[in-house]
């Protein structure tokens, strides 16, 4: 699958804006490439439509298709984890305004409570890299929040996850 950098998510963004109608929201590595972590690159472009419709994901799956964009590399499934979060329309940034879409990023905490579940050595690299980022953006992480989810995970006996988490525990108190 192919890469996608800061340029080209950009760039997807300003064609997103012009081809797509109503409120989106870019999660995940793409987010991070265009916010935080200019270097980074992603395999697929989390973009997740506010009305969660059939017809929001086909928009995008033409946008993609348009692009030359392999569809498969577009991906909506991340609405699932963020619907899970109750508050998540008022933890949002807006990241591009185009004629027919905006689009929003998620601000800190709600990227990171977006990465626990999961948090794969990439996810905790973007979230540690995050942190960085803030000390010298304006921009804070609500550390309760994260830190009382971080103590709402279930338990692991896989140790290689239970030292990300303290990892990444360290990483949002210094």
């Amino acid at each position: 699958m192919a890469a996608f950098d800061r340029a080209r998510v950009a760039e997807l963004l300003r064609l997103a804006g012009i081809r797509l109608t109503g409120e989106w929201l870019l999660v995940g590595g793409a987010a991070a490439a265009c916010w935080f972590a200019p270097e980074r690159t992603t395999e697929d472009l989390d973009l997740i439509g506010f009305g969660g419709s059939q017809a929001e994901r086909f928009a995008l799956m033409e946008l993609a298709a348009d692009a030359a964009i392999p569809i498969e590399a577009v991906n909506s499934a991340a609405d699932f984890f963020v619907r899970k979060i109750p508050d998540w329309r008022d933890q949002l940034v807006e990241l591009h305004r185009g004629p027919g879409a905006t689009i929003f990023r998620p601000n800190a905490t709600l990227f990171v409570l977006l990465k626990l579940g999961r948090l794969t050595e990439t996810d905790l690299s973007d979230c540690t890299l995050l942190v960085e980022h803030l000390a010298g953006s304006g921009e804070a992480i609500d550390r309760d929040r994260v830190l009382a989810a971080l103590d709402a995970l279930p338990e692991t006996t896989a140790s290689a996850l239970v030292e990300r988490r303290a990892r990444l525990r360290t990483a949002v108190t210094q």
